[in-house]
C-alpha cells in the first residue's frame, strides 16, 4: 500500500471554514448541454489537466451554483459512444469539493483503472439531505442536487454511465451509505470512512446539532434533519440503520476508529494542541466509530455482507482515509465492473 500523505490538518464535525463557491470560465466543453430534469444547468467548465476539469452547476436544488470536479480515464471523451463505470465521491464537514484531490492520491488510484470520480461540492454543512426547514421544504436540496441533477447532468454530458459506486469521508461518508439505502439501485458499492451512519442513536441527533451551530454561525441547525424531540419521523427516514434492509445487493465498506485516542498517523500534539485535537478529532472519530460499529452488528443480524474495518485509535483525518480509500478501492472497482488498466 503506498505510503499515506503528511497529515494535513484535522478535519471534523466541528471546524468552521467559510468556503466560496469558485468562478469558472463559460462552458465551453459542451456548446449546449443538456439540463438536468429539474432545470439544473451546466453554466462553466475549466481544463485542469488532460485528465481532470471542473463544472460549475446552476442549480435549483441548491438555489445557488455550485461546483464539481472531474477525472476522466484513459481514453475519456465526451462525445464518445462509450459509457464509463463512475465513483461519486463525497467530501466532509468544513470542506469543498477540491478535498479529494488536495488530501489523496485519488487521481492516482484512479488513472490505474477505467472508471470516472465525479467529485460535487456538499455545502459547508449541506449534512447530505434535503433540508426539513420545519416541515417546510424548499433549498437546499443537497440529496436532490446529488443523487438527481449531478448524475443526471454526468450522464446526459459526459458519458458518465450507470454502474455508479459512492464513497465519502465524515459527513461524506454518511451521505453515501444513506443514499445507497434511499435510492435503491442507483448505487452498487457504498464505502464510508468516518461517517455517522447511525442518525438516531441516542446521542447523535444533539451532537449533530450542536455541529450545525459550530459549522455555520448564525444558521439554525434544526433546519437540516428538524427538531430530535418533535421531527424525529424524519430523522428516521434518512438513518442509514433503519433503512439498512434497504442495502441488501449493495456492496458496503464501513471503516472508523473508536477510541478517540491518537494513532500512528497522529501529529505528535503536546500541551493545548493536543487538547484542541483531542476535543476535535479524537471524540468525532469515537462518535463516528460508535455508529459504525452499530450499523456493522445490524447488517450482520440481517446477513448483509458488508466490508469492516473498525479500527481502535485513530483521530478524524486524511491519514486514514487515504488508506482507507485503498482498501476499498479495489472492491468498488470489481463491483461496479471498472477494468484494471494495462
Amino acid at each position: 500500500m503506498p505510503r499515506p500523505p503528511r497529515v494535513r490538518r484535522i478535519v471534523t464535525v466541528l471546524t468552521a471554514t467559510a468556503i466560496a463557491v469558485t468562478p469558472l470560465a463559460p462552458a465551453t466543453e459542451a456548446a449546449e448541454p443538456v439540463k438536468a430534469d429539474t432545470g439544473a444547468a451546466i453554466v462553466g467548465w475549466k481544463p485542469l489537466d488532460a485528465r481532470t476539469f471542473d463544472i460549475a452547476i446552476k442549480s435549483p436544488s441548491l438555489g445557488r451554483t455550485a461546483n464539481v470536479r472531474v477525472i476522466t480515464p484513459k481514453g475519456w471523451s465526451h462525445t464518445s459512444r462509450k459509457r464509463w463505470p463512475v465513483v461519486y465521491a463525497y467530501h466532509g464537514g468544513a470542506d469543498t469539493y477540491v478535498s479529494w484531490t488536495r488530501s489523496t492520491d485519488i487521481e492516482q488510484l484512479a488513472a490505474r483503472y477505467n472508471a470516472m470520480v465525479v467529485m460535487p461540492d456538499g455545502g459547508v454543512n449541506g449534512s447530505y439531505t434535503d433540508w426539513y426547514n420545519y416541515g417546510k421544504g424548499g433549498t437546499p436540496k443537497w440529496e436532490t442536487f446529488h443523487t438527481r441533477e449531478v448524475v443526471q447532468l454526468m450522464e446526459r454530458n459526459y458519458r458518465a454511465g450507470s454502474s455508479r459506486a459512492a464513497m465519502g469521508i465524515s459527513s461524506g461518508g454518511q451521505g453515501a451509505i444513506t443514499y445507497a439505502a434511499r435510492h435503491r439501485g442507483l448505487f452498487k458499492y457504498a464505502a464510508s470512512y468516518s461517517g455517522i451512519v447511525h442518525l438516531t442513536k441516542p446521542g447523535i441527533p444533539a451532537m449533530l446539532m450542536f455541529d450545525g451551530i459550530a459549522f455555520g454561525p448564525g444558521d439554525d441547525p434544526f433546519r437540516i434533519w428538524g427538531l430530535p424531540w418533535g421531527d424525529m419521523r424524519n430523522w428516521k427516514a434518512r438513518d442509514p440503520y433503519l433503512l439498512a434492509r434497504n442495502l441488501r445487493g449493495v456492496g458496503l465498506y464501513l471503516s472508523a476508529g473508536t477510541t478517540g485516542e491518537p494513532g500512528r498517523l497522529d501529529p505528535p500534539f503536546t500541551g493545548w494542541d493536543y487538547v484542541k485535537a483531542r476535543l476535535v478529532g479524537g471524540i468525532s472519530e469515537s462518535v463516528a466509530g460508535s455508529t459504525n460499529v452499530s450499523l456493522a452488528k445490524r447488517l450482520k443480524q440481517l446477513k448483509i455482507p458488508a466490508t469492516t474495518h473498525i479500527y481502535k485509535d485513530g483521530w478524524h483525518q486524511w491519514g486514514y482515509w487515504q488508506e482507507e480509500l485503498h482498501r476499498s478501492w479495489p472492491l468498488m472497482m470489481n463491483s461496479i465492473k471498472a477494468a484494471r488498466n494495462t
